[in-house]
């Protein structure tokens, strides 16, 4: 479980005891059923990592809600969208092996997380990530009920396929853009794991291919749009 489920939980659980010891039973019980709810959302639990060097993991557990052709400045590629649910866990991984370039705050609404307009306007942190293939972005995005995307890592920072980058609260949305030559092996409608579930192939050896057809000085140019860690 990762800390924030000891900040949230532990003072339910502390007025849930207390509630017990003053007989007002009914208050108590609410009170520790939602204590163990905290601690079950704040869950971490280890994930066996692919070892293939071009596979590109789920950033996160829930369900895939959209598959899609998107250009990102101008480059073309593709994006897929996870949805996750309240009960799924909510850590988020790195899903390649590089080292973090940028980590874009950028406030938002908040709304449904499986909307669409979530990936454009709902509040996100908005990672580039420089592999050896090449550039990709992932997205945490809050939701209707999360009000607080968590980032646990800085721009130069480098991280492996899989490892923790940090959490949205309580029901959320993660988008994951790779460029053109990437190939998705996930469909809308499946189910994920972050860090254990294959969602691309993206070998190294393809990363000559991204920008073809691009001039080697607009190839040098960031994959985010110019928009918008705790």
């Amino acid at each position: 479980m990762v800390k924030e489920g000891y900040f949230f939980g532990l003072p339910l659980l502390a007025l849930g005891g207390a509630g017990f010891l003053f007989h007002w039973y009914l208050p108590a019980a609410v009170l520790v059923f939602l204590a163990l709810f905290v601690f079950s959302f704040f869950r971490d639990p280890d994930r066996v990592i692919s070892a293939d060097p071009g596979a590109v993991v789920s950033p996160a557990d829930g369900r895939v809600v959209v598959v899609t052709e998107e250009e990102n400045a101008g480059f073309p590629g593709q994006r897929v969208s996870i949805f996750l649910a309240i009960w799924n866990v909510h850590v988020n991984r790195a899903p390649a092996s590089g080292t973090i370039g940028k980590v874009d705050y950028r406030p938002g609404k908040f709304l449904a997380a499986m909307r669409e307009r979530a990936s454009f306007e709902n509040e996100q942190n908005v990672f580039t990530l420089s592999t050896e293939s090449g550039e990709m972005v992932f997205k945490q995005i809050a939701g209707l009920i999360a009000r607080r995307v968590v980032s646990w890592k800085k721009a130069g920072e480098k991280v492996l396929r899989g490892e923790r980058i940090g959490l949205v609260r309580f029901g959320s949305r993660v988008d994951v853009w790779l460029p053109k030559g990437a190939e998705i092996l996930v469909k809308v409608g499946e189910n994920v794991m972050g860090g254990s579930s294959v969602i691309a192939r993206w070998p190294a050896k393809r990363a000559s291919r991204m920008f073809e057809g691009k001039s080697s000085s607009k190839a040098e140019t960031s994959l985010i749009p110019a928009e918008k860690s705790s």
